[in-house]
């Protein structure tokens, strides 16, 4: 095939600008490390010809690498290489990764890419037989050297393999190709940037083993020649103003992160932590990943209002693995607002607009790629302010699975059976999202395995876990449980301690479990059978911090949460 974009990209970058910053590691114990473009393309190449030793055109290889400068380095390399990147999370120490398990029986990698200070973690993963695959370690082999020879000519249409999280199922691998990153990165610019005001650049927590993380932490400063300033995941976590602090400190910045960060950030940072800092600059921040909340996004531009944060910048995004990233996205102009439809209507798969009831947010007017709401059980497309499955298709889409050509012929290869006349009819990504097209504007609400239907009633369990949160502050899950042949609405919360005497949590517990209760027979009209009250970390999420409803239910049905009690 024709060399990759991204890697013409990047050697145009090293020619032309060699000694330019691209990208800055921001450590909490090491202060910062930076690496030019220069750097980047020599460490690349240099680490493809090393690769190219132990592997042949195809192959796979897998990161296993903590975020750092080496990750960034070993996926371009990989690529470099003429081998599939397969992006993944170190598996923890001391404790077994099923799903780093299942991702290398998936996958077959013949090597694996990692570091010397996580090599032990590792290890018990890629030894046992003659097939396993080959370990480098990428910060004890010399890349500033000059090197004989040079990269593969040769490289599959295969750039890396994006494996779902398993939120519902075993991990996938989502094939993606050089085309699908040219094209998804067109469309960002296309959606995102339509008026052409690009960052100046980039910054990111979110892991490069996830969609987002890796197109916004990676792929977009390469693709846009914007330095890209990264800090790890767990960074964030522990102390969250440090995303606000390196926005306010880089020049017309872009980020993105899921609901929930925002929610911790707005929580979670004092004025202390951001005294002299501004976010007059900022360029956008945009909220993908997961459904966005009306009240975080308030909650979020009031905090960081009085240190000049234009409401507008924030702007909602909706993407997935499956077509790269990118799929739609609320464009620039005023702040964002919620619309709010009428809850019954919805729950019967009507979108009737109203003053008060449940608020969803607008992404905007789909363009590239195309989108189409389609009965998930005929295939019909279906006309505006209806409920259905949302059906995408462009150049962005991956051609399938690895290695499941009979679930990529489903999910990739959708066929609109009554489709409009400017719908082609073949060729459409099931999404497995649940929206609707009100005015020309998509909106989105929830997954269809997640979709509960509690005496007959459809509910979306976001809009009740919504509900919980504004009571609890914390992580929730709403679940239907099925009880003699009844579905019946459970709902998992989490609730912090803070600190309290044993007296105090018992009214705390008490208080939450009543009004959840109450809150959510008020705004759903559906009555709650159980409220399981747990401590923070209890709710099992995936890799990109989403609730694993699934889990939820064999968890409560095998009475294996442990309960807060009073």
């Amino acid at each position: 095939m024709k060399e990759s974009p991204l890697l013409a990209v990047l050697r145009e970058r090293a020619s032309l600008q060699p000694n330019d910053v691209a990208f800055t590691f921001h450590d909490d114990d090491d202060g910062e490390e930076s690496m030019t473009w220069g750097q980047l393309h020599r460490r690349s190449l240099n680490l493809a010809i090393d690769m190219q030793e132990h592997t042949s055109v195809g192959d796979r290889a897998v990161i296993l690498a903590p975020q750092s400068l080496e990750y960034v380095v070993a996926f371009l390399a990989a690529l470099q290489a003429g081998v599939i990147a397969v992006p993944l999370s170190v598996p923890l120490a001391g404790i077994h990764d099923e799903r780093i398990t299942a991702v290398l029986r998936d996958a077959s990698p013949t090597a694996v890419l990692t570091t010397s200070a996580v090599a032990h973690s590792v290890d018990p993963y890629t030894a046992g037989d003659a097939q396993a695959p080959v370990v480098i370690e990428l910060d004890t082999a010399d890349l500033d050297a000059r090197r004989s020879g040079g990269a593969r000519r040769d490289r599959p249409d295969t750039a890396y393999l994006q494996y779902t999280s398993g939120s519902t199922r075993s991990p996938a691998g989502v094939e993606i190709t050089h085309a699908n990153l040219a094209a998804n990165w067109k469309q960002i610019v296309g959606g995102i940037l339509p008026d052409y005001r690009m960052p100046k650049t980039v910054v990111s927590w979110l892991p490069f083993y996830h969609d987002m993380g890796l197109m916004l932490g990676l792929c977009a400063g390469v693709m846009g020649g914007w330095p890209t300033a990264v800090m790890s995941p767990l960074s964030f976590l522990a102390r969250p103003a440090r995303w606000m602090q390196l926005v306010a400190r880089s020049p017309q910045p872009l980020t993105a992160a899921p609901n929930f960060a925002f929610e911790l950030a707005a929580a979670r940072t004092s004025d202390e932590e951001m005294a002299g800092l501004d976010l007059g600059h900022v360029l956008h921040i945009l909220s993908g990943a997961e459904r966005v909340s009306e009240a975080t996004l308030t909650r979020f531009t009031q905090r960081f209002a009085r240190f000049n944060l234009n409401p507008a910048v924030v702007r909602p995004a909706y993407g997935l693995a499956e077509a790269v990233l990118y799929v739609a996205a609320h464009p620039p102009g005023p702040p964002t607002e919620f619309v709010h439809f009428e809850p019954d209507e919805l729950a019967a798969g009507r979108a009737v607009r109203c003053r008060d009831g449940t608020p969803l947010v607008s992404y905007g007017v789909p363009g590239s790629p195309s989108v189409r709401i389609v009965d998930p059980d005929t295939a019909a497309e279906l006309p505006p302010d209806t409920v259905g499955e949302i059906w995408v298709r462009g150049d962005n889409v991956s051609p399938g699975y690895w290695r499941r050509p009979a679930e990529s012929a489903r999910v990739f290869g959708a066929t609109i059976v009554t489709a409009s006349p400017d719908t082609p009819p073949d060729g459409w990504l099931r999404t497995g999202d649940l929206g609707f097209l009100s005015r020309g504007e998509l909106f989105i609400v929830g997954r269809i395995k997640d979709l509960l239907i509690v005496r007959g009633r459809n509910h979306y369990p976001d809009d009740i876990e919504a509900t919980t949160r504004e009571i609890s502050g914390g992580r929730a899950a709403a679940i239907a449980v099925l009880d003699q042949n009844t579905e019946k609405l459970v709902v998992i919360v989490e609730v912090k301690r803070r600190g309290q005497s044993d007296d105090e949590l018992a009214d705390t517990l008490r208080t939450v479990r009543q009004e959840v209760t109450s809150a959510i027979s008020h705004a759903h009209g559906v009555g709650v059978e159980d409220v399981v009250l747990v401590a923070p970390g209890s709710i099992p999420i995936t890799t990109s911090g989403k609730v694993r409803r699934a889990s939820c239910v064999e968890l409560y049905q095998s009475e294996g949460f442990a309960r807060l009690t009073f």
